[in-house]
């Protein structure tokens, strides 16, 4: 097991987290569906790899 547990993980997830708000936030304002859509998927993306982060911290 490597010493930073779900840090790196958790890390990820906040990327993506913020980069899908970015995309989502440009989407609505360009009212541009796709871009909006992918962003949506890059904030459910980084919630899944920081509860990853989380459980791994866990153990």
């Amino acid at each position: 097991m490597s010493n930073h547990n779900g840090l790196g993980d958790k890390v990820k997830g906040g990327v993506s987290k913020a980069k899908g708000e970015v995309k989502d936030q440009v989407g609505n304002a360009t009212n541009n569906q796709s871009l909006q859509a992918e962003g949506k998927v890059d904030k459910a993306k980084g919630e899944v790899q920081q509860k990853v982060g989380e459980a791994k911290d866990k153990h």
